[in-house]
């Protein structure tokens, strides 16, 4: 199952608004906040695809979801211990 251009900026919306949530602090705005999602859809694809669990597109839309969530707090986090900011890290 593939997912259209739509489904991917819905998921990297989503992705990067629950990342904002989880993470302390607070988020980077509408459009900050897709690109950390769609990043993180593709670390969590790779982790996933990796582990033997397949990518991103290959599941549905909770599951692409909550892929996307793992690899964008895990950019996101990988972001704050690089910029010196460890204060804010989970």
């Amino acid at each position: 199952m593939s997912h259209g251009i739509i489904a991917w900026v819905i998921i990297g919306a989503l992705a990067g608004w629950i990342t904002g949530k989880l993470m302390k602090g607070s988020g980077f705005g509408f459009v900050m906040d897709m690109i950390v999602g769609l990043v993180g859809a593709f670390i969590g694809g790779f982790i996933s695809y990796h582990l033997g669990l397949g990518g991103v597109g290959d599941h549905g839309l909770i599951m692409s979801i909550v892929i996307a969530v793992v690899g964008a707090v895990i950019l996101t986090f990988l972001i704050r211990l690089v910029s010196g900011n460890r204060s804010a890290n989970l």
